[in-house]
């Protein structure tokens, strides 16, 4: 692991890390988070009875669309072209799962896009859900897995099952 703060130019200011000597190779992230909720908000996503339309849909496009944009969200990000975006929600007796899988081929990785992605989609789903609970909870944003580049393969490992949690009925 580099001691040296990438960030930092040699007088001490924030800087964009310059990449462009980099190689582009293949770059993969997948990030998860849970949005806590009750059961009863979870069963009428899973039958359709949500006064605002199809949470999911809205839920996985936002998490699209987050992950293109990162770096306008995040200052110190390099736009990167996008291979692929793929958003997958389960619902669970507790809440909803998400996780982001991003790639890219490019001369840095895409961890923060996959981050992004995960935040959109459960702020997303917490929004469009409100006017059903304002007690929802999110939690456990976290970087699963990425690959490419310099500092190679990263899994997780010993996650907490976020399934084990539960909300106070209210």
């Amino acid at each position: 692991m580099d001691t040296q703060p990438s960030h930092l130019n040699e007088r001490g200011e924030v800087h964009m890390v310059e990449v462009g000597h980099k190689p582009p190779t293949l770059r993969f992230a997948r990030a998860s988070g849970h949005l806590y909720a009750r059961a009863e908000i979870c069963q009428a996503v899973r039958e359709g009875r949500v006064p605002k339309g199809d949470v999911l849909a809205v839920s996985r496009v936002a998490g699209i669309m987050a992950a293109k944009r990162t770096s306008e969200w995040i200052p110190l990000c390099h736009p990167l072209p996008l291979t692929r975006v793929e958003i997958a929600i389960e619902i669970q007796p507790t809440g909803f799962l998400v996780e982001a899988q991003v790639e890219t081929t490019g001369p840095t990785g895409v961890e923060m896009e996959a981050l992004t992605a995960v935040t959109a989609s459960l702020l997303t789903l917490y929004d469009m859900l409100k006017g059903m609970d304002r007690s929802m909870e999110i939690s456990h944003i976290a970087l699963q897995e990425k690959s490419g580049g310099r500092s190679g393969h990263f899994l997780r490992e010993g996650d907490p099952d976020v399934d084990s949690r539960h909300i106070d009925e209210q």
